[in-house]
């Protein structure tokens, strides 16, 4: 029966394998300015966008905020932890919010200054359907049905390669195999976003990749125009957030355009230069009174910053081919090195390229140091972990610092994929890694240079790294009323400001590693983007020239100091024998050999991990399990504890929870009638010989005889053959006869 309390429109996208994805406006949450919901199999985000009807006094920026949330009760689960509720956004939701926020704010009109506040939220998740890849279409979607002022719609899709063949919003099964894991963003005409994680790929695959993701996401965009014109939302609102002065606008560009270009091509350092900038721009503000200030101040800095010193600097690059600091486009500032730099880290390195330094430190623990993580699609742990942080005063700026920041933590997912495929894992590698790097000067890409003294720090402390890895941060300048356009590489901090692109490229010498781009104009060519991938490619071997003249390969051994770890694979049917009834006998171990032990069940065994601080406490414990997982093999000795004595031989314990007989007449050549005779008792030490396994029984039979000399003229009983021996009697000597059967 249809339901007449709501008016619900849909328009489906098809998408590869049959598949496809609904979009659904008009049934939740329609009090917000825009709302959809967006479903793929079923998986379902409901995205919703509200914004404020006028900008707050003051505002000069685009007041953008974007939220996602993933709802454990959308797959079934209740949230771990005290409250048992969804609190604080995870690394994987504010990552997810990033890669929205990044697409979306570069289409906002530039005088549009209202908040706006986007949330989308995961209220259903098939476990197999990745969700990330469909939260940047719902958000576009929501503007779409919306009266708020946007330049899309956009979308965001998930390329992949999987078997050489490039596949949309591949499944979370799918990936296992998949050599190339993009997110890109884009318009119907352009691409906005790229970031993801590849495996040493060339530059030709990964454009190949947006190449691909376009032809699909300009597929989902037509369906969010057909959407909005439906709807009749193609029109949106009015407004007005400025009030310009465009004789004053003219007389600043007139006045201090040639003195800033001056300054511009003077070639100074990052503070200098912007002590002249901020110095020119008060001395035009000195003219006016405090009362014409009070209106005026704000258009001053505006028709400065954006039609003077940005236009200024743009130009100096356009028409002279040089830079802020006076390189050329594609030179590399001066770089410095220096590994075990901090005497007590497991690895340290410093990175300094210009302006910009990182100092990294590497720590190596144990499985139980792994970084754990229980999210709605994903629960597990991480064996390598990196961490960013960006300390106000790397800038010189005077302020607090209060937690890690969106951006920190975006940064440092960035190094962390760049890294991560270099990282030996598993059985390659018992420890658990952590990298930090600590920012201390910025003025241009401190996350590539994390990378760098990460690769460095790694390979400091000894870890096995595959291969070096290096990074780089280039730029874009383009005019496109002229045509002209220039690629930068390793570009300053107010390059990546006034410029049209920040694309950060990572890898080895085979091939790219990590990626991330954020285009902020229109009509960017794919010549240009190759232009600017090789570009890329020839300075990431330059830092990487670099970074191998002060270590090239990893250092031979850990550190002194370094707890080690030895590892050991294990029958998985001798993990509870390990273990013992409440981790009694692991416990135990652990105690009395100072030592820390842990077992991990794989499908064909047990790894065993022992953790300690020298080889002497390593060695007691590894002895320890060997003796439990060790099999009892015929004729060899052991020296074994009686534990407990009966009237026909004694049982000896010769390996950790085996016991075995030691029969009366195996334990001396001279016979004993009781055991009274032999002076054996429980706790006695005694070597022994494993002479024989019942086949049948499993039981194991040894002799302390075996191992003691013949006495002289010693003879072996003879044991005659069972063929021989006499038949047995009944009660008066003679044979039985069996009774005969009833019938």
């Amino acid at each position: 029966m249809e339901n007449k309390l709501y008016n619900a429109v849909q328009k489906f996208i098809p998408l590869e394998g049959g598949r496809e994805i609904m979009i659904e406006t008009g049934k939740l949450a329609k009090q917000a300015d825009g709302s959809v919901v967006v479903r793929q199999g079923d998986t379902m985000l409901l995205a919703t966008v509200v914004a404020a009807k006028d900008a707050k006094e003051g505002t000069d920026f685009m007041p953008l905020q974007v939220e996602y949330k993933e709802k454990f009760a959308a797959a079934g689960r209740i949230p771990g932890g005290f409250m048992k509720r969804e609190g604080k956004a995870s690394d994987n939701e504010i990552l997810v919010a990033r890669l929205i926020d990044r697409a979306l704010r570069p289409l906002f009109p530039a005088d549009y200054h209202a908040e706006v506040f986007v949330t989308v939220n995961l209220i259903s998740a098939d476990k197999d359907i990745q969700a990330d890849a469909l939260a940047g279409l719902a958000a576009s979607a929501a503007l779409a049905v919306s009266d708020i002022p946007f330049g899309g719609p956009i979308s965001e899709v998930r390329v992949a390669r999987i078997g050489g063949q490039y596949c949309i919003n591949p499944t979370f099964s799918q990936m296992a195999d998949c050599d190339l894991d993009l997110i890109v963003a884009g318009t119907i005409d352009n691409i906005l976003m790229v970031e993801g994680e590849m495996n040493e790929v060339s530059e030709e695959v990964m454009l190949g990749a947006i190449k691909y993701a376009h032809e699909a996401i300009k597929t989902h965009c037509a369906a969010q125009i057909e959407l909005s014109k439906e709807l009749g939302k193609d029109v949106k609102r009015e407004y007005c957030h400025e009030t310009n002065d465009e004789e004053l606008r003219q007389t600043i560009i007139t006045e201090l355009y040639d003195r800033a270009y001056a300054i511009a091509t003077s070639g100074t350092m990052k503070h200098e230069r912007s002590e002249a900038f901020e110095a020119l721009e008060a001395e035009f503000a000195s003219r006016f009174t405090e009362e014409e200030l009070e209106e005026k101040a704000p258009l001053i800095h505006k028709y400065f910053h954006d039609d003077v010193q940005k236009m200024a600097m743009r130009n100096m690059i356009l028409d002279e081919g040089l830079r802020l600091d006076g390189r050329k486009t594609d030179e590399i500032r001066p770089i410095w090195c220096e590994t075990n730099y901090l005497p007590c880290a497991h690895g340290s390195a410093i990175f300094t390229r210009g302006e910009t330094q990182s100092l990294s430190t590497v720590t190596l623990g144990t499985k139980l140091d792994e970084k754990m993580y229980d999210e709605v699609l994903i629960q597990g742990s991480e064996q390598f972990t990196l961490h960013y942080n960006f300390p106000p005063f790397s800038t010189g700026e005077a302020r607090p610092s209060r937690g890690v920041s969106r951006r920190e933590i975006g940064h440092g997912n960035l190094a962390w994929r760049a890294l991560k495929p270099m990282v030996p894992l598993g059985e390659e590698n018992p420890y658990t890694v952590r990298v930090v790097s600590d920012i201390l000067e910025s003025n241009g890409s401190s996350s590539m240079a994390t990378v760098c003294a990460g690769c460095m720090a790694l390979m400091d402390a000894g870890v096995k790294l595959r291969k070096p890895v290096s990074g780089i941060a280039m730029g874009l300048i383009s005019d496109s009323a002229t045509g002209r356009w220039a690629v930068l590489s390793d570009i300053l901090g107010d390059e990546d400001h006034l410029g049209d692109m920040d694309f950060k490229v990572t890898g080895t010498r085979d091939g790219i590693t990590a990626t991330q781009m954020d285009i902020k104009v229109d009509g960017l060519s794919y010549e240009v983007l190759a232009k600017a991938l090789e570009q890329a490619r020839q300075g990431r071997m330059h830092i990487l020239d670099k970074i191998c003249e002060t270590i090239s390969e990893p250092r031979e051994d850990y550190k002194p100091f370094v707890p080690r770890i030895e590892q050991i694979l294990i029958d998985k049917d001798f993990i509870g024998a390990v273990i013992g009834p409440g981790g009694k006998v692991i416990q135990e171990i652990q105690k009395t050999t100072g030592t820390t032990i842990t077992i991990t069940e794989t499908d064909k065994n047990g790894v065993v991990d022992v953790f300690g601080p020298n080889k002497e406490a390593i060695d007691a414990a590894m002895a320890r399990i060997k003796g439990i997982v060790a099999v009892p093999e015929v004729g060899e000795q052991y020296h074994g504890t009686i534990k407990s004595i009966v009237a026909f031989g004694a049982f000896v314990e010769i390996l950790p929870g085996k016991e075995a007989l030691l029969h009366i007449s195996e334990i001396d050549y001279r016979r004993f009638e009781t055991m009274e005779e032999t002076g054996l008792k429980e706790g006695d030490q005694i070597d022994v010989k494993l002479i024989g396994l019942d086949s049948k029984t499993g039981k194991l039979k040894l002799s302390h005889k075996a191992l003691l000399p013949k006495p002289e003229g010693w003879v072996e009983p003879e044991r005659k053959p069972r063929g021989d021996r006499p038949e047995r009697k009944g009660n008066g000597g003679e044979r039985r006869e069996r009774r005969p059967r009833k019938e």
